[in-house]
This record gives C-alpha cells, structure tokens and sequence, in this order.
C-alpha cells in the first residue's frame, strides 16, 4: 500500500487540573513532530470543551512509526490513559500530502477511529460518541 498516512487524535482531559500537565507534554510533542523525519504536515484543534484535535501528513508509515514510539511523544502516552476522559485515533493512506480538512478529519474519527485504553473514560468513549464543541482555537503545526 503506498500513499501518504493521515493520522488525527483527540484527546479530552478529565479534569482541568490535568490540564496545565497535558500541556507541557503537548508542547514537548509539538517541537518532536516538527523535527521528525517524514513529517510533511499539521495542524491543531482546541475546542471549548477542552478536547484537543490533530491531523497529521505523513510519508509513510514507518516515519509516523518512528514518530509515535520515541522521544516525548512516547514518554507522554503513559500519562494519557490517567488524564483522560476520550481519546482516540484514526489513520488512513491517501494519494495526496494535503491535510483533510476538520470536516472530514472529525467523520473519519467517528465513522473509523479508535478509542484508546483510558483508566476513567467518560460515558460515550468506547463508541466515540463524542460531543462536538466549537473550536476556542486552530493552528498549523
């Protein structure tokens, strides 16, 4: 299979007194991904519910690999299944390097995704049953 992966995750904190720790792992991921090998594109998504989105344009699956199992983002994931209340994830290969737009980002999710493991997840986390908030910010990674 060739193509370029798309990867998006949300997460949602539990409580904002996880928040300020989430952060700090956050923008330790952030300077990560932007010196990864492979790494073609990104962006963010805050909403006001304080779930947090990415999406992601990879090379290939090894570089998103490579990624998602070393440095801070690594050390971080851990801590993820203790501060969450959703989580999850979705990938898929596509033709071109261009990011999906948060439309289509946020069907993918729901239509595809995955929940991930947490230790207190919220009521509608093992179907992805998400609320959907208005985005408080947008930014390219």
């Amino acid at each position: 299979m060739s193509g370029f992966v798309v990867r998006v995750t949300r997460f949602r904190v539990r409580s904002l007194r996880f928040l300020p720790f989430f952060l700090i792992h956050a923008q330790r991921c952030l300077a990560q991904i932007r010196r990864s090998d492979g790494y073609l594109a990104g962006a963010l998504r805050h909403d006001r519910d304080h779930a947090y989105w990415t999406t992601s344009v990879w090379r290939d699956e090894a570089a998103l690999m490579a990624y998602v199992t070393g440095g801070a983002h690594r050390t971080a994931m851990p801590k993820i299944s203790e501060w969450g209340e959703e989580a999850s994830t979705v990938r898929w290969v596509q033709d071109s390097a261009e990011l999906p737009s948060w439309p289509e980002a946020i069907e993918r999710m729901r239509r595809e995704g995955h929940a991930v493991p947490l230790r207190h997840p919220g009521l509608g986390h093992a179907n992805l049953d998400f609320a959907l908030s208005e985005p408080a910010h947008m930014a390219r990674i």
